[in-house]
């Protein structure tokens, strides 16, 4: 029954989240750039609910109401192909969504949590800096007992749960995790008579490779690769060792990429920061416009980049022939390690529905929702070959099976993980990181800034 449910689902799904256009995405790495689905994924019917000789929830079970807090409703196809899966398998329970939008989507939630009237009983977690947030007031009940019981191996997160664990207790199951990949231009690469990227490249060949294909002539310009003003999109190549984290207080290791970063920008191998910013210019734009070899950018981009090139919204002869590959990573760190993002589930403490309210938690994060998500061009926090080849499936993945092998990880490290103190962290580290990339002060002088106001925070 449940594969069948789920084929029926799935063939939805991936039509919607395939049809959409590409709709304007948040500044933010985990931000959703899902646009309006074209159509609504399939309800299913009661015949796909059961069939003989398998097992389904009485008909006649008490009726449960789950309030689930959510974003972008309209906008993101995973909301309703989940709510509709699992309330197929789960005839009993109904899923009642609250869109409380994306802009300051946690401070609203953590306002909601906060109020005397609250009655969601499941709540969606955006970023780790809300987590923070809502676990220091209280506002979530801890899964532990709730993990230990349901016998949930959470090794299948790739670690990523001891990076959001607080004080020994987890919150939050996570269901979405976006990672950092290098989309390229094989017809730049093409032209250039220059091999594609691989999936094991250190620092220096990826360097090397950017350099070797940009052409800075006037006129005719392609530029190596390319850069988001995201100080993600920089400083975290330092994280990917595996030793550092922003949460440090030393931020010495950011120094050779800074070092890398600007050099490119000097020899015209990528724009320039000030430029961005002052442009506006979305990493979209640039790598869609035909004249960017390489950009390291989420995994999110994928659904993005397939359905405006459906659509027509990106012209095919500029960039319709791209390929994806692992990140770079230092020398001597394993390839596949990689920078990630994740979205995750919570119970909350004033619901007097936890154990159902649970149940829908474990079902969207395991195995049965990781499918679902995968249907719609997203990437699960749980990903095995099963879930892997749903995307590669999809139509507009490249079909070259390096792109199909960059959908592995090795080491997954958060951009974010958690600390009570990361907001303030971030800030510091955003603030300088402006002023490095915009030349107001030197790679040494903007780290040693770094290095005394987080070190103020953390105590040290």
């Amino acid at each position: 029954m449940k594969r069948k449910l789920l084929s029926v689902l799935l063939t939805a799904s991936m039509a919607a989240a395939l049809l959409a256009g590409c709709g304007g995405a948040d500044e933010t790495p985990a931000a959703d750039s899902q646009a309006n689905a074209a159509e609504e994924a399939a309800e299913p019917t009661m015949d796909d609910v059961a069939e003989p000789g398998e097992e389904a929830p009485a008909a006649d079970g008490e009726a449960v109401t789950l309030k689930w807090a959510i974003w972008d409703k309209d906008a993101t196809p995973y909301w309703n192909a989940l709510k509709d899966a699992y309330e197929a398998a789960n005839p009993n329970v109904t899923i009642e969504m609250t869109d409380l939008g994306s802009t300051d989507y946690m401070t609203v939630l953590a306002t909601e949590l906060s109020g005397s009237g609250s009655d969601f009983d499941v709540v969606t977690i955006k970023d780790v800096p809300g987590y923070a947030t809502l676990v220091s007031k209280n506002t979530l009940e801890p899964l532990d007992s709730y993990i230990s019981e349901a016998g949930i191996d959470l090794a299948q997160y790739g670690g990523v749960d001891k990076q959001v664990t607080v004080d020994g207790s987890l919150y939050e199951l996570p269901f979405r995790n976006d990672f950092w990949v290098v989309f390229y231009n094989k017809d730049i690469f093409d032209a250039a008579g220059v091999d594609y990227p691989t999936n094991d490249m250190t620092f220096e060949e990826y360097d090397a490779l950017a350099r070797e294909v940009a052409d800075p002539a006037f006129g005719a310009q392609v530029y190596g690769t390319h850069y988001h003003t995201w100080r993600s999109a920089v400083q975290l190549f330092g994280v990917l060792d595996g030793q550092h984290s922003i949460l440090d207080g030393e931020y010495d290791f950011f120094k050779p990429y800074y070092e890398m970063v600007l050099g490119e920008e000097d020899d015209q191998i990528c724009r320039n920061y000030a430029d961005l910013s002052a442009e506006g210019l979305h990493y979209s734009a640039a790598f869609s416009g035909g004249d960017v070899a390489m950009m390291n950018m989420g995994s999110w981009y994928i659904s993005t980049l397939i359905s405006s090139l459906q659509s027509g919204e990106y012209d095919s002869s500029l960039c319709g022939n791209w390929g994806m590959v692992k990140y770079p990573h230092a020398e001597g760190v394993e390839a596949g390690s990689t920078l990630g993002t994740i979205t995750g589930l919570a119970v909350t403490s004033v619901s007097d529905q936890k154990d159902a309210a649970f149940d829908f938690v474990e079902w969207v994060s395991g195995e049965e929702g990781a499918k679902v998500m995968a249907g719609t061009g997203n990437f699960p926090a749980l990903m095995n070959d099963e879930v892997a080849s749903i995307i590669s499936g999809l139509e507009g993945f490249p079909a070259d099976d390096a792109s199909k092998e960059a959908l592995s990880v090795s080491n997954l490290y958060l951009e974010v993980p958690y600390a009570e103190n990361v907001s303030a962290i971030n800030d510091i580290l955003d603030t300088y990181h402006k002023s490095i990339m915009n030349r107001e002060v030197s790679i040494d002088e903007g780290i040693a800034s770094m290095n005394e106001e987080v070190g103020k925070v953390l105590g040290q």
